[in-house]
């Protein structure tokens, strides 16, 4: 497995906390106009997953780590693509503007931390993939379709916060 970082930004809204999410740019070779976080590998000149996932957010979608706090990590992932994915947890401070990166993100959006972490908003779908049927949660938000390893990660993060 290859080690990654994905942040989970948490942004203070007068409407309520959100969580920052990305749509994929649909030119990209790997999951294509999906959803999810920014983030990436962990690239030779990272500490770790933590500055994987600063690096990535600064790279896609314009945020400076000097305007984040990392509040913690969640347990890692392992993707059927053979990352293990390290969540990270930050409070983003506001003012920000995104600035999404053309090449690698379509859309930057926010979705209430409310929704994500209500467990009863999850469902479990299923398809087949390189001929075995996998299960995966969902947890859709308006025109936004959010599933497998982002919609887990989330699942993950509403379980925490249920404890």
């Amino acid at each position: 497995m290859r080690p990654a970082g994905v942040l989970v930004g948490l942004l203070l809204r007068p409407h309520g906390v959100q969580v920052v999410l990305t749509k994929r740019s649909s030119h990209l070779k790997h999951h294509p106009g999906q959803i999810a976080f920014p983030g990436g590998k962990v690239d030779p000149g990272d500490t770790d997953e933590v500055a994987a996932a600063l690096r990535e957010a600064h790279e896609e979608i314009g945020l400076d780590p000097a305007n984040t706090e990392v509040l913690g990590t969640l347990p890692s992932h392992e993707t059927v693509t053979s990352f293990q994915v390290t969540p990270v947890i930050a409070r983003i401070h506001a003012p920000f503007d995104f600035v999404p990166e053309p090449g690698e993100v379509d859309e930057v959006f926010e979705v209430p931390l409310d929704h994500v972490t209500d467990p009863a908003r999850f469902s479990i779908q299923s398809r087949r993939w390189r001929g075995t049927m996998r299960h995966y949660f969902t947890v859709p938000w308006g025109p936004y379709y959010i599933w497998g390893a982002t919609a887990r990660i989330l699942r993950g993060l509403a379980d925490r916060m249920q404890d």
